[in-house]
């Protein structure tokens, strides 16, 4: 059966073709190590793992890599301020590579409790110095490639188009351009391939051009190539990714090969919070573990992600997530009920609904479409194995562990509870400690204890005996 995807590159849903048949070789961009992965970031893997699955179950097989981001990965999109790992690292007073080390964990830690496969192949930016500094001198043999003071940029006005990913007009973009701190860059829209490192920058290499250290956007294309070759299949990452990174990544790789390196572009929609952004000013940015603290099955965020399609965006509510832990149960049930029935049911009906499923999946992941299918089984009148062996193979492509009961990380709190948590949550985000205490002691008099732990803020009832 054929399968589609949307290519962000020609804004067209397009048949699917492999360079290698029945090998699908993919280059995810995965996470910056500075911090948690919010519930949003997990939206993105989230999706990426539906693709993995969805082609496994074409049978194809896949060669995967995703990067993680350990050095180069500054705090503006417009080559200014600092290494998000050296804000981190001073923030947290550790140094780079413990903050990396850490937060690394946390993510993987994150991927197994939803269910995420991991990557074929999973490639660490530091590990990789020696690549990224082979790709900007061969950039700068061919002639794409200039050195500042203070950097060496890439040189857009080199290409035959840029960019081609955004479909931006630079020329209408001028007024709002993005103006580099570095005065010598020939134009505005060129963009670091490698940094001169100051005299007190923790990160720091040897190169032709003194101690200095990546931009962001060589890691991937020197990696992707590495991994992938010139030319691979599908790139993917969220949709914040377009305009700058891959766009740079694409340039980068028109500069070294004459090539864009991947066919299909794939990018996933934001993540909404009660309909608005998800922001640490606000106080409303969550994490995997915050749903785990309220005793939501990590897998219950998991079949939530199925409610919208990764193209489109996606509003988190608490609301929405506790009528998904119920769905979640009623889908187990539903298996467990047919798994024991006695009903005979023809063969054409599997066929049939099996088709409609893969339909739906093959049609650029359409999770909404292919959950009503899912459901049309649940539903049936009639009992049967033959059913419950339908809905295990669904569960190759939803990862939802439908033959595994459902996980109660904790007694569910009363709202009132969770209120008060929330509220004393924010004000440790603001330092407000006085408030913090008072929260604590009124969340206790109410007969719950809440101790603050690494693994973050556990809350249990007070036993009386």
């Amino acid at each position: 059966m054929d399968i589609y995807f949307y290519n962000t590159l020609t804004k067209t849903k397009e048949k699917f073709q492999s360079i290698h048949g029945k090998e699908v070789t993919i280059y995810s961009c995965g996470p910056t190590v500075y911090k948690d992965a919010t519930i949003g970031n997990m939206r993105t893997n989230l999706f990426q793992d539906i693709l993995r699955r969805t082609l496994k179950y074409n049978g194809y097989t896949l060669k995967h890599a995703m990067n993680i981001t350990d050095v180069g990965h500054l705090v503006s999109d417009g080559d200014e301020g600092e290494d998000k790992m050296l804000k981190s690292a001073r923030e947290e007073h550790k140094s780079p590579m413990e903050i990396a080390e850490h937060y690394t964990k946390l993510f993987f830690e994150d991927l197994k409790d939803l269910n995420i496969e991991i990557p074929e192949i999973v490639c660490k930016a530091t590990d990789h110095i020696k690549d990224m500094l082979a790709y900007v001198e061969a950039l700068g043999e061919k002639g794409y490639a200039y050195e500042t003071s203070t950097a060496i940029y890439f040189d857009i006005a080199k290409l035959d188009q840029y960019p081609i990913l955004s479909h931006l007009n630079l020329e209408e973009q001028k007024a709002g351009a993005r103006i580099g701190i570095d005065l010598e860059k020939r134009n505005p829209y060129d963009f670091a391939l490698w940094i001169k490192a100051p005299e007190n920058h923790l990160m720091k290499w040897d190169s032709p051009w003194g101690l200095s250290y990546p931009g962001w956007h060589i890691e991937c294309s020197s990696m992707g190539q590495k991994y992938l070759g010139e030319q691979f299949d599908i790139h993917t990452g969220g949709i914040d990714l377009i305009p700058t990174h891959h766009e740079n990544e694409i340039a980068q790789s028109k500069g070294k090969c004459g090539k864009v390196p991947a066919n299909y572009w794939m990018h996933g929609e934001y993540l909404l919070i009660n309909g608005g952004k998800m922001s640490k000013s606000l106080g409303n940015v969550y994490l995997l573990k915050d749903l785990k603290e309220k005793g939501y099955d990590p897998l219950v965020y998991r079949l939530f992600s199925y409610s919208s399609h990764y193209r489109n965006k996606l509003n988190f509510t608490w609301e929405a997530i506790e009528a998904t832990s119920k769905s979640l149960d009623r889908l187990k049930n539903g298996y467990q009920l047919h798994l024991v029935g006695k009903d005979e049911v023809e063969d054409e009906v599997i066929v049939n609904l099996e088709r409609k499923f893969q339909e739906a999946i093959n049609d650029d992941l359409n999770m909404p479409a292919a959950m009503g299918v899912v459901w049309e089984v649940v539903r049936q009148e009639k009992k049967s194995p033959k059913f419950a062996d339908l809905l295990a193979k669904f569960d190759t492509v939803l990862g939802l562990k439908i033959q595994q009961p459902m996980q109660k990380s904790q007694e569910k709190l009363p709202q009132e509870i969770l209120d008060l948590v929330e509220e004393r949550k924010q004000a440790r985000v603001d330092k407000d400690w006085a408030k913090s205490d008072r929260l604590r002691d009124l969340i206790q008099s109410k007969g719950y204890e809440i101790k603050d732990t690494k693994e973050g803020t556990k809350i249990a009832k007070i036993s009386l005996i």
